[in-house]
């Protein structure tokens, strides 16, 4: 095996290098439920994670060396950089709660689109080809690495939504990461010694739940991946608007990222206005999940739309 991974790294870098990123995710993945199951967490899975990531940085850039062009103009390199936006994101939101439902949740997502990249798509797909005249422009950096950024983000926000879902359903979830001052601390005193001494406020801090906590990790994540999808689009009307000489063609793809921006400022809203208690703000973040999916994979492999990439129809 370490015999057939050299031999890829020198026939085929980027081949070889996904193959390494696939084999730690797949490692990963059931190490993270053993974890669950164990409750507690465990840093060999986000040192895989680490080395997946890398895995990844690496073969991104020696795409990049062969193609001489940014590594996300095709399905094949949009997946690989997905994946390592994803495992990105789950390091970053891991450094912030070391739970195993973290990578439970989100290590899955990156190996479906690396084992989808290296397996699934024909090798047509996966060749690195000259850039058409409308990707021949700065902004293909810009629009389309800061969209893949925003979708890994919400994917994985999305994801521990719906372990929202499913952890402690028999506790109550009061949702507590919707705005500035929301109770991280509570007065120890009763109102009777406030009573009679106005200076002893003693506050002490409140635990976390484990599903409040995912709770607000989806929320702080969900709302990153609002704000790059917000600049995505913004960039993405500048663009076509230079490339074909209009900012809004309703393609496709355009009508459904603007779908998915709409469900998940749905979402944002919920939380902020308060409108919703409990867990019905993450059966929203559940239907962004579904309509990310649509947008991202459904319409590049029908084949419609100046944005697809084409697959069955093509």
């Amino acid at each position: 095996m370490t015999f057939s991974y050299l031999s890829f790294l020198y026939t085929d870098p980027v081949l070889g290098f996904g193959l390494i990123a696939f084999t730690f995710l797949l490692i990963a993945l059931p190490i993270s439920f053993w974890s669950v199951s164990a409750d507690k967490s465990s840093s060999m899975v986000r040192l895989f994670i680490a080395v997946a990531n890398l895995s990844l940085t690496a073969q991104l850039l020696f795409r990049w060396w062969q193609s001489s062009h940014f590594p996300i103009s095709n399905l094949y390199e949009s997946l690989c950089f997905l994946a390592w936006a994803c495992t990105l994101t789950q390091l970053i939101v891991e450094r912030s709660w070391p739970s195993p439902l973290v990578s439970a949740a989100a290590t899955p997502m990156a190996l479906i689109a690396v084992a989808f990249a290296s397996f699934a798509l024909p090798e047509r797909l996966q060749e690195a080809s000259p850039l058409v005249p409308a990707l021949r422009s700065s902004w293909l950096v810009m629009h389309v690495s800061v969209m893949m950024c925003s979708y890994a983000a919400l994917l994985v926000g999305s994801l521990l939504s719906l372990l929202v879902l499913f952890i402690d359903r028999d506790e109550q979830l009061e949702l507590r990461g919707s705005s500035i001052g929301t109770g991280a601390f509570v007065n120890k005193n009763s109102s009777a010694d406030l009573s009679e001494n106005n200076n002893s406020l003693v506050l002490g801090s409140i635990t976390f739940s484990r599903s409040e906590q995912l709770d607000s990790l989806s929320y702080r994540t969900i709302t990153v991946g609002f704000l790059l999808l917000t600049i995505g689009l913004i960039s993405g009307a500048v663009w076509a608007n230079e490339a074909w000489g209009s900012w809004w063609s309703w393609d496709p793809k355009e009508t459904w990222a603007l779908i998915c921006w709409l469900v998940y400022a749905a979402y944002l809203h919920t939380r902020l206005s308060r409108g919703w208690d409990g867990r019905k703000p993450a059966i929203v973040a559940i239907a962004g999940l579904i309509v990310i999916i649509i947008c991202y994979i459904g319409v590049n492999l029908l084949g419609i739309g100046l944005h697809s990439y084409g697959w069955f129809f093509s």
